[in-house]
């Protein structure tokens, strides 16, 4: 009854559990994103970003400061250590942010602080595609005003973010022959405009004994009360301003766009909060997305990029390994025992188990996610292990003669110490990998506990669940069992006596030669691949482009389109981010010439098939392009991609603290003495248009400098004359004039003297066209130029590089993902050395011995050669998922080893004890532990690998993120079965007698 309430209390637990596709990590990250219409990069260097970083500088546990400056946009990005509580360094950001606002350009917005979360990754995008003839000003205000505010309010949802918003303004387009005619201005509009656009700054009046709050009447509200303004000219004519300008409702100029399906409309993006379930959520979406159909049948709607298929993958993978897991077990336990009661009692505790598990997970404050869930398929393999070797203990003791009751506690407590070790060894093994610094060590907390909460049930189930359920499904049954062996059984018995007897015959070369097989295995990691995570057959695409061309949004958007129609019909479905993104939460560059294009396709062979078209296709006819097709992102990519180079190097120029000018750095480029770089973003260039005023000719005039600073501004900056605020809605008032090119708009308007006199633009400003960098980047140290590698420099090609530095009077370091991952490699190699310490001491503590931990130890290398072998032969490569694989049976493994050895030294002393001579009793006691045991650790083996087997055969994203697990498994069990059976005895008659 105690389990039964136990098992109860856990199932509430679970229901409250948080289900999410990745842990809520804490990401040592912050992103300061900065918006400055109509500036240069070089201007949002040196006035806003410059000032930020050095406001920075000073915060606690900053480790590392990058910005990087575009045309319009700029962003700083902060790396802290990850010891720092990121709630902490958010406020002081902030509090820095508000001291520097004196510091910072008056007409600048204030900058964004954005803290990077797992939770930042949308869990799904919801497009808006207004209809054929419905206005798209009313669309983005439906989406920013109803349907972002009912998506917000679906419970578990955090943030609803969009993009493709188009705004709308009121534009003033001047008649300037009627003006001139009158002699008027642009500038006697604007005054009027804002005259009559007034407010007063809180003033009150009182009236004998009451107070009352003043305010003008005379505000403006629609483009009919601008049109009624009256405008005064110098010579004091009056007309009305509708007479002299064209005033109309206008979308704002579109600095990005986005679509779907080759169609303009809004991108929704859905975050959910940290502790919702995200199987809970979607359900949600998806409802609320079919209101939206019915409710506003004048918008088209449609839901892509959803998330949790693959939290869902993880989650069916789990139920597909409980099920084979479950009928595997059953079918071996009943071909080796010949009973089905105790498969029955197996089939009993391993739900009971992984439930329980669960509850441990409600108080470590852990949540279900694909991390934790891979923690869970570990734990399973080794409580399997536990309950077979238990069952078969209990079971070879009633075989013994003894009753039921003390079948039942004899069968444990011998196995009890054992398989406490066990599962320490295991955790020493694992836990330590969570002091991994970075989101290695984050994301293996995680799987960690996940782990110490399956083991510490299974333990618990071992000790107490399964020899009650064994007492109570046999209790009925007369007499003493005088046989549970099977046929199956008994041949492979008979079959293990001979492979025994022969390899003992021989057991010095027997012995050579499988400790010769450790660095023949262990050498094939040289022929494996390395990756991140395992290739995914996906069916998706991201092109992204950077047409590094000084395109407009509109013309970036009709290249787009153009691609999509010569596609149409190879793809299901497209969607595109194109220029400037409007999200509160991206990253990334963002520029008015660059987009980022997603494709769906039905298959992968048409997937790469259109992705070869498109790149010849693009490099054809735009080979200035710089293009990048990938499978596109989801959760784990992002995650887990850096956006560092490979390897870098980076100068500075400490002399002028600018960047290098384009006409030096070319030719300083060409004499580069290292082939295979790329250049970083500081050296990116693009192509500008430069005015020089004659100051001389303003000054013989009469005019002042700031008059055609002021003129050009209105001509080519979207001159903002003020806002009408009404209910919470802004709407600018904009000068705007004729869409005609700049040499012409220079000719055709005027800077006017004393007396009125009229002169042209063009007689102050020479026009040219020159080249400059589109981004500036910069570190804590000041600004720098990098070039980017693929491969490590050799010591000869750095040597050159150092030399190239130094005739050009910079300074440079090398840097890169290369020496992170150094970093981290030797991390992983002090905390291996650690938990292999902590296995050995845990072993001799165990066995009361200091060389048998060695035989334990010395089978790991031949279980993780046999793992590389199968992965070489399998034709999969070393990643995240198969490292996970050999884990799993390194537990399983362990598992095995520890309690032969514990039998045999069991044996030993029972056989010492019956008056056997030390040599005698070693010979019997290695050769009895090996039948004892074979049953255990075959049944166990032959379980997993079943269990596991079809995975290998599946197909789909799940399959295709488990399958290298899953090699690893069977690759090292294979060999790790034959050690346990054959290599331990060796090893032990080996290192045991002379320790005897």
């Amino acid at each position: 009854m105690t389990f039964l309430a136990l098992l109860i209390f856990s199932l509430i637990l679970f229901r409250t559990l948080p289900i999410a596709l990745l842990p809520p990590i804490d990401v040592p990250q912050i992103v300061i994103k900065v918006d400055y219409p109509n500036t240069s990069p070089e201007s949002i260097e040196q006035n806003v970003l410059r000032p930020i970083r050095e406001g920075m500088v000073t915060l606690d546990g900053l480790e590392d400061m990058e910005s990087e400056a575009g045309s319009e946009v700029g962003s700083v990005r902060l790396t802290f250590d990850y010891r720092t509580q990121m709630e902490l360094a958010y406020v002081a950001v902030n509090e820095k942010i508000d001291r520097l606002t004196n510091s910072l350009p008056n007409d600048l917005s204030r900058p964004r602080v954005v803290r990077i979360n797992t939770n930042d990754i949308p869990i799904a995008r919801l497009q808006v595609i207004p209809r054929e003839g419905v206005d798209f000003a009313d669309v983005s205000l439906l989406t920013e005003n109803v349907i972002k505010k009912r998506l917000e309010q679906l419970d578990g949802v955090a943030l609803v973010d969009i993009n493709g918003r188009q705004d709308r303004v009121i534009s003033v387009s001047p008649n300037k022959p009627l003006l001139a005619g009158l002699g008027m201005t642009e500038s006697d509009l604007i005054r009027a405009i804002e005259a009559g656009n007034s407010e007063l700054p809180g003033i009150s009046v009182e009236d004998g004994q009451f107070r009352y709050y003043l305010r003008l009447a005379s505000r403006l509200e629609t483009p009919e009360d601008i049109r009624n303004l009256p405008v005064r000219g110098p010579s004091g004519n009056t007309v009305t301003l509708g007479k002299v300008a064209e005033v109309r409702h206008d979308l704002a100029k579109p600095t990005g766009f986005h679509l779907f399906q080759g169609r303009e409309g809004l991108v929704v993006t859905v975050h959910k909060q940290t502790a919702a379930r995200m199987n809970e959520i979607m359900p949600l979406v998806y409802e609320a997305l079919e209101l939206f159909k019915k409710d506003y049948p004048q918008v088209d709607f449609a839901l892509t990029q959803d998330q949790s298929t693959l939290l869902n993958a993880g989650i069916r993978n789990l139920q597909t390994s409980l099920l084979f897991g479950g009928l595997f077990a059953f079918g071996i336990l009943f071909v080796f025992m010949g009973n089905y009661r105790t498969p029955i009692i197996i089939g009993i505790s391993l739900p009971a188990s992984l439930v329980i598990g669960f509850a441990v997970f409600y108080f470590a404050g852990i949540s279900i996610n694909v991390i934790s869930l891979s923690g869970l398929a570990l734990g399973l393999g080794m409580l399997i292990d536990n309950a077979i070797i238990v069952l078969d203990n209990i079971s070879r003791k009633r075989k013994e003669g003894l009753p039921l009751f003390e079948a039942c506690v004899n069968g444990v407590n011998e196995v009890m110490s054992a398989l406490i070790s066990s599962v320490l060894t295991t955790l020493a093994v694992f836990v330590p990998l969570v002091f991994l610094s970075g989101i290695a060590g984050a994301l293996f907390y995680d799987q960690a506990v996940s782990v110490a909460a399956i083991l510490s049930v299974s333990l618990l189930v071992a000790f107490v669940l399964l020899p009650l359920l064994y007492y109570l499904f046999f209790k009925n049954e007369s007499g003493q069992r005088s046989n549970e062996d099977s046929r199956v059984f008994l041949l492979l018995l008979a079959g293990y006596k001979k492979v025994y007897r022969l390899l003992f015959a021989n057991r010095r070369w027997s012995l050579a030669i499988l400790l010769l097989l450790i660095p023949v295995l262990l050498a094939t990691v040289r022929l494996l691949e390395v990756e991140g995570l395992p290739p995914i057959e996906k069916f998706d695409s991201m092109v992204s482009i950077d047409w590094n061309e000084p395109i407009n949004a509109t013309q970036n958007k009709e290249r787009i389109l153009d691609l999509l129609d010569e596609e149409e019909g190879a793809y299901e479905w497209a969607e595109s981010d194109v220029g400037l993104r409007q999200f509160l939460l991206h990253e990334g560059n963002n520029a008015i010439q660059q987009a980022d294009l997603f494709l769906m396709f039905e298959n992968a062979a048409q997937k790469e098939e259109v992705n070869a078209r498109i790149l010849r296709r693009l490099q054809g006819q735009f080979p200035q392009a710089a293009i990048e097709i990938q499978d596109a992102p989801n959760a784990f990519d992002q995650l887990f991609s850096s956006d560092r180079p490979f390897f870098e190097l980076r100068w500075k120029d400490l002399a002028s603290k600018r960047p290098v000018p384009v006409a030096k750095m070319d030719p300083w480029l060409a004499s580069f003495p290292v082939s295979g770089w790329a250049k970083g973003p500081g050296l990116q260039k693009g192509a500008s248009v430069v005015f020089r005023t004659h100051m001389e000719k303003l000054a013989l005039y009469g005019l002042e400098g700031q008059q055609l600073v002021e003129k050009i501004q209105q001509l080519f900056g979207n001159y903002l004359i003020t806002d009408i605020k009404r209910f919470g809605e802004i709407t600018p008032i904009l000068l705007v004039y004729e869409a005609l090119d700049f040499q012409t708009l220079l000719r055709t308007n005027f800077l006017y003297g004393e007396e009125g006199t009229p002169y042209a633009l063009d007689e102050f400003i020479a026009v040219s066209y020159d080249e400059h960098y589109k981004y500036v980047t910069a570190d804590r140290s000041g600004i720098y130029q990098s070039l980017a590698f693929d491969t490590q420099l050799t010591e000869q090609e750095e040597n050159r590089v150092r030399d190239w530095v130094t005739d050009k009077n910079l300074s440079a370091d090398f840097g890169g993902q290369y020496f992170k991952d150094r970093e981290t490699i030797r991390q992983l190699v002090g905390i291996l050395l650690v938990s292999v310490l902590l296995l050995y001491f845990i072993l001799a503590a165990q066995f009361e011995n200091f060389l048998q931990p060695l035989i334990v130890i010395f089978t790991l290398p031949l279980g993780v050669g046999g793992a590389f072998l199968l992965l070489w032969l399998s034709g999969t490569s070393l990643n995240v998922m198969s490292a996970i694989g050999l884990v799993v049976m390194l537990g399983i493994m362990v598992n095995d080893a520890i309690l032969k050895i514990d039998t045999i030294n069991r044996l030993s002393k029972q056989y010492l004890g019956d008056k056997k001579g030390p040599g005698e009793a070693l010979e019997m006691a290695l050769y009895k532990a090996g039948e004892i045991r074979l049953k255990p650790i075959v049944m166990t083996s032959v379980t997993t690998i079943l269990a596991l087997l079809p995975v290998v055969f599946s197909a789909g994203l799940g399959a295709d993120l488990q399958r290298p697990l899953v090699v690893s498994v069977i690759g090292g069990l294979t060999i790790g079965t034959f050690t346990a059976l054959y290599f331990v005895p060796l090893a032990y008659w080996f290192l045991g007698s002379k320790a005897k």
